[in-house]
């Protein structure tokens, strides 16, 4: 199948009997430049789960999970086919297609980039089967195929004109259509039946609120979860809300699970209305935390019982730096002091005199240095309540 790509699979699982697998492919080009050459870039997941990578100009095809390497160890030449498709096929498909591509678009010199979503939807319940094929170029749809129809569909003007050609050959179309819903769904059914017990594995998360200080937004956070197949949220009354509310990225954790937070401002009164929601695909039940003041965990409080001893540690290096300016008076003064007479002194006392004023006049009889800024900045930083 010609416009197929490397088929490192993807899947979203939306019950527990649902499977999908998409790939998805991004082709670069210059445009400009005489030696043209394209490099294409492939992912794929199952379920949700990263199984495949492909890197067509480092010349890398690697399977990401353990059960993917026991289908290549089981079946080689299924492997090798997406290798060729990576590194073969996709790029020789998208040098076919810039002539067109510049004269419908008028390409200016540059990079540009060409999308591919390629993929199946099975129920396993039902054994209903759904395919998927859409394209984009330079960030925007261009065009997609109709299973029903098994014709091709733009999504602007441009791509209007190119359909016109694509929809003159049939087959191409006819053909598409039969791998998107006979050939791929056989291959999902072989991925979920070696990975089925990594694709089905479901870690629920630990749930927290969190807050710096009285003001601050409150984070619901959670850790723990796998797989990143997860939303979260915060409602009111039963209703999703959008504003004042900052959704944060789901992180990895070292374990391999997933984490992620969504913040909250504080709301003026009826804390009681509030939840955070947490979802999980293929998952049943969501999580609720509801919005308890009692249940929030804050480390704000701690700094102000480090404050009666950062006070005390202060007055003590007040004491310190009066010590030192009444030790330098006291320099200064018995500096200045006039020679002893000689029928109360010596030789000795003069000379100390007068190599005290000597050093006084040099400027090396001085203050001990106490940088303020420095001084300020630490009183602040551990009494601010953070």
């Amino acid at each position: 199948m010609d416009m197929m790509f490397l088929l490192l699979l993807f899947c979203h699982v939306s019950s527990a009997v649902k499977h999908s697998l998409k790939t998805f492919v991004t082709g670069s080009f210059v445009s400009g430049v005489s030696d043209l050459t394209v490099d294409v870039l492939a992912t794929g997941e199952v379920d949700g789960v990263l199984v495949g990578y492909c890197d067509s100009n480092r010349r890398i095809a690697e399977p990401r999970q353990d059960w993917v390497k026991e289908i290549i160890k089981n079946d080689p030449q299924h492997w090798q086919w997406y290798i060729q498709e990576c590194f073969e096929s996709q790029p020789k498909i998208i040098k076919d297609i810039i002539p067109a591509l510049k004269d419908l678009f008028n390409l200016t010199d540059g990079v540009h980039i060409i999308q591919q979503v390629v993929g199946c939807e099975w129920d396993e319940e039902t054994g209903e089967v759904n395919g998927l094929l859409k394209f984009g170029f330079d960030g925007e749809d261009f065009v997609s195929l109709d299973l029903t129809t098994s014709t091709w569909t733009s999504a602007n003007p441009q791509a209007e004109k190119a359909i016109l050609l694509w929809n003159i050959n049939e087959n191409r179309a006819v053909e598409e259509s039969y791998f998107l819903t006979e050939v791929f769904p056989e291959w999902l059914k072989k991925y979920v039946t070696y990975g089925n017990s990594s694709l089905q594995r479901r870690d629920l998360p630990s749930v927290s609120l969190l807050q710096k200080t009285p003001s601050s937004p409150v984070s619901c956070h959670t850790t723990g979860f796998y797989p990143d197949r997860a939303t979260m949220f915060w409602r009111k009354d039963e209703e999703e809300l959008h504003e004042d509310v900052d959704l944060g990225e789901i992180l990895p954790n070292n374990d391999g699970s997933f984490q992620m937070s969504v913040d909250l401002k504080p709301p003026s009164e009826d804390w009681e209305k509030y939840e955070c929601v947490f979802q999980l695909s293929g998952v049943k039940n969501d999580i609720i935390t509801k919005l308890d003041k009692a249940k929030i965990r804050t480390n704000w409080k701690k700094a102000s019982n480090v404050t009666v001893p950062i006070i005390s540690a202060v007055a003590v290096l007040a004491l310190i730096l009066i010590a030192a300016a009444g030790f330098r008076a006291y320099k200064k003064k018995k500096a200045h002091c006039p020679p002893s007479s000689p029928e109360n002194g010596s030789e000795l006392s003069e000379h100390l005199n007068s190599t005290a004023s000597t050093q006084l006049g040099q400027g090396q009889l001085t203050e001990p240095h106490v940088d303020g800024d420095h001084q300020v900045s630490w009183f602040c930083f551990y009494t601010t309540p953070q």
